[in-house]
């Protein structure tokens, strides 16, 4: 098993919707990375027994969390405690850029 993953060999693009990867998937915890390009987002949605967080690796992103909508760039952290309505979309002219983790793992 490869336990040292690059970050960067995991980034794409997918013209229909944001791309998404999965780095790691246990039980317990599920970490991903997330790309969104200009315009693209991911709709609101929640997860009843899940905690999630989004760690902006690059770009900056406008995150709904329930009635609340935080604009974020690199290096902030979003937290979606399970059971809240959460979503995120790129506002801006680059790649944003997301490593995500829920826990327990879907």
């Amino acid at each position: 098993m490869d336990l040292v993953k690059q970050l960067d060999t995991h980034v794409g693009v997918s013209a229909g919707k944001f791309y998404k990867t999965t780095l790691f998937r246990s039980d317990a915890l599920l970490l991903g990375v997330n790309c969104l390009e200009p315009g693209q987002a991911q709709k609101l949605h929640d997860h009843a027994d899940q905690d999630k967080f989004y760690y902006v690796v690059a770009g900056n992103g406008r995150f709904q969390l329930a009635d609340k909508q935080i604009t974020a760039g690199a290096g902030a952290v979003i937290w979606a405690p399970a059971g809240i309505m959460h979503g995120v979309e790129n506002a801006g002219n680059e790649r944003l850029t997301l490593l995500v983790g829920i826990a327990p793992a879907p």
